[in-house]
């Protein structure tokens, strides 16, 4: 995987957020894991590992670089938690953050 200067840059940038906007402390896996993730890899990490953290960095990455972004999660309660507690990075971003339900109708026009 070869990164140029900007892309190294932009995801420093979001690493950073991270650390300001939810108070979080990144952890090398972490970083790894959401860096592979914004190139298109697969990465396998086990529970309790950050997972929510380490995606919401590859998105953030995906979504500055200029790609349509968006998360999907298994339940509801999960898109919640997880749009409430990565909010504040994405918007420190400039990033908006919405959940859709399950029980939401679909929009048809």
């Amino acid at each position: 995987m070869r990164l140029d200067r900007v892309a190294i840059d932009r995801f420093a940038l979001v690493c950073r957020a991270a650390e300001l906007a939810p108070g979080h402390v990144l952890w090398h896996h972490q970083i790894a894991c959401g860096l592979l993730l914004s190139q298109g890899y697969i990465v396998q990490m086990p529970n309790g590992c950050g997972k929510t953290l380490a995606i919401a960095l590859a998105a953030a990455y995906n979504a500055l670089s200029g790609s349509a972004t968006h998360l999907a999660t298994v339940n509801d309660y999960l898109a919640e938690r997880d749009a409430r507690w990565m909010g504040p990075l994405y918007q420190l971003l400039g990033l908006s953050v919405g959940v859709l339900f399950s029980s939401q109708s679909p929009c048809v026009a």
